[in-house]
């Protein structure tokens, strides 16, 4: 990229380091979105279960037809894995894909597992915006510019990079992901021919939601990964493909006759709304749990073992049809 419409503000980029955002929690993020009481005896607290049914096909969830929906892959991606020739990206992955969310796609009654592989590293200089809130400016100074005045690249940069400034103040916190190095990054290799920020005389000073901000750009280096598009055909079939994402995605597998009248009235209630008990559990509800293969919500040490198991899929079949399930623990 042609640095010259930025360097009226260029500055080093030199010990410039991206923030990080660690998250904790007691049982972390399992599929069935856990959540644990902090303190008192279990009597404190409930054990809640939810269930929410979304139909008897699990490709209407996770197989994507091109033709029917753009998924906003990169152009030309899915051709070259069908036809088995060589399509690369620069920083994002063809599919947008990772090991926690496969892609499948349908072409001409035949399925596809789409995925990347990390073939390259590219070093680039890439144009990032911060925004700082401005000292006493002088007088005659030019007014500064509305965010909602610029083009559309440069008022999503602004947004982003009020993020940052905001979060220096410790208020709110920033969209991590969106925000690097403490702004925004213009990543398109036509970013300076689309934006008024990028430009030799671009504006100083904007403004945003009342506040002005000062304009800082610098032109930074980044080492950005090259993927090539990767993917197999797995079914020819729309059965196959069915018992695919079965085996990728379902758990337990309950049958309403194997079950008491009392655990299917339970369930019942948990689909039309939610279900909740202190622990020890019902005999209903042990029943439910066990059908769930959630064992360690019923020993002997409760509030320490429960949620451990983070190997367990996201979904349930009950009878013919594919439903979500939470367990949480909530107080009372």
């Amino acid at each position: 990229m042609d640095d010259a419409p930025i360097s009226r503000r260029r500055f080093a980029a030199s010990g410039i380091a991206a923030a990080a955002v660690a998250a904790a929690g007691c049982l972390g993020g399992t599929p069935g979105d856990r959540e644990t009481g902090s303190n008192g005896a279990d009597g404190d607290r409930v054990l809640r279960l939810s269930l929410s049914e979304f139909g008897d096909a699990l490709r209407d969830r996770y197989v994507t037809d091109p033709e029917e929906n753009d998924p906003n892959w990169a152009t030309g991606a899915f051709e070259a894995v069908r036809n088995a020739t060589t399509l690369t990206t620069q920083y994002r992955k063809p599919f947008f894909s990772d090991d926690d969310d496969p892609t499948y796609a349908r072409h001409d009654g035949t399925y596809y597992w789409l995925d990347s592989v990390v073939v390259d590293e590219v070093a680039v200089s890439r144009p990032v915006l911060r925004l700082f809130e401005p000292g006493e400016t002088n007088g005659g100074s030019p007014e500064p510019t509305s965010a909602e005045a610029l083009p559309a690249l440069d008022q999503r940069a602004v947004e982003t990079a009020h993020f940052a400034a905001r979060a220096r103040g410790n208020e709110g916190g920033m969209p991590v992901g969106l925000v690097q190095r403490g702004g925004y990054v213009y990543r398109r290799d036509d970013a300076a021919s689309e934006s008024d920020l990028l430009a030799e005389d671009g504006p100083d000073r904007v403004t945003y939601r009342d506040t002005v901000y000062a304009v800082e750009i610098a032109d930074e280096e980044f080492h950005e990964p090259v993927y090539r598009a990767t993917g197999e055909r797995v079914a020819d079939s729309p059965e196959r493909m069915e018992a695919i994402l079965r085996a990728e995605f379902v758990g337990a597998r309950i049958s309403r006759d194997d079950l008491s009248a009392e655990a299917r009235d339970l369930l019942l209630e948990a689909e039309a709304d939610e279900y909740r008990e202190s622990h020890p559990f019902s005999e209903a509800y042990r029943e439910v749990l066990r059908a769930l293969h959630e064992r360690p919500y019923m020993d002997g040490n409760v509030r320490k073992d429960a949620g451990v198991d983070s190997n367990r899929a996201d979904l349930i079949r009950y009878d013919e049809l594919y439903h979500d399930y939470r367990l949480r623990f909530v107080s009372l």
